[in-house]
Formats: structure tokens, C-alpha cells, sequence
């Protein structure tokens, strides 16, 4: 957290830059006499035990970081397809039913369309054979050149 007063938001006789600020903002006419830890200190340490609940577990840029967030992004991606509500719609208000085991029903049934559209897009990407298929251009790629006589000006 931050000083109001830093990011131009209020004015503040203990910032005396913020009091150069239009009339408009809102100003502290008496602050108090002991002042909040984000007017008084640029910085806080963090303790070593608070420090391991909030560290990564994997560092940056290696393969366990990059498989862990690919397993993020997965779970979003999920999430997204699944609410969509061009497709499943699963959003608030998009399912009708009342009870527990109706609506979990219902979500279930949803998590297998969505798992067996995904499994279809990835067959025919792969192809018969299992190798990726190679996609080709539609457009050949001397047709996007310019074939007119006159040069551009």
C-alpha cells in the first residue's frame, strides 16, 4: 500500500508536494499525530515464515515453472470455454434447474461435451496417422506479391 497523497489522490499537509494539487481533490485538514505504516515507511520486511507462504514454488523461467503455469492457463482456459455461452453456458443464470444434484448434473454433463469437443479438435489436428498435420496456405504466397506493372509511387 501506498500514500494516497503520493499517486496525486488527496492533498496532505504531511506531503507538502500534494498540497500543490488542484482544489478539487479532497484534502486531509488534520492528519493524525501518529501516522499509518503507508504514510510513515517507504518499505516493511517480511518475516522468513510469511515469506514461505507467498514464495513461488519453482524458479522463473525453468521447465517446472513453465509446466506449472501451463497447467494454470489449462484451468483457465477451461473455465472460459466452459461459461462461454455461445457453446455450453454454464454462467449465472444460464442453467434453469433447482437442487444440488440437478445442477451438478447438469455441470458434469457439460464438463463431457466440453472435454469431447476438445479431444475432437485435437484428432483431426493430429491427423489418422498421430503426426501433426502440416497446414498448407490457402493463398500461395506469389499471389499476395504485387503483379502490376506500375511500381507503387
Amino acid at each position: 500500500m501506498i500514500c494516497p497523497a503520493v499517486p496525486g489522490k488527496l492533498r496532505c499537509p504531511v506531503r507538502p508536494a500534494s498540497m500543490s494539487l488542484a482544489y478539487d481533490r479532497p484534502e486531509v485538514a488534520s492528519p493524525p499525530e501518529h501516522l499509518p505504516m503507508c504514510c510513515s515507511q517507504q518499505t516493511m520486511t517480511v518475516p522468513p515464515t510469511v515469506a514461505d507462504k507467498t514464495a513461488q514454488r519453482h524458479p522463473y523461467p525453468g521447465p517446472d515453472w513453465r509446466k506449472s503455469y501451463g497447467r494454470r492457463s489449462a484451468a483457465e482456459r477451461a473455465n472460459a470455454t466452459l461459461k462461454d455461452s455461445a457453446r455450453v453456458s454454464i454462467e449465472r443464470g444460464g442453467i434453469r434447474l433447482m437442487g444440488l444434484p440437478a445442477i451438478t448434473l447438469m455441470i458434469a454433463c457439460a464438463v463431457v461435451v466440453r472435454n469431447l469437443r476438445i479431444l475432437d479438435s485435437f484428432e483431426v489436428s493430429e491427423g489418422p496417422s498421430g503426426v501433426p498435420v502440416r497446414r498448407r496456405r490457402r493463398v500461395p504466397v506469389t499471389s499476395l506479391a504485387l503483379t502490376s506493372t506500375h511500381p507503387p509511387p
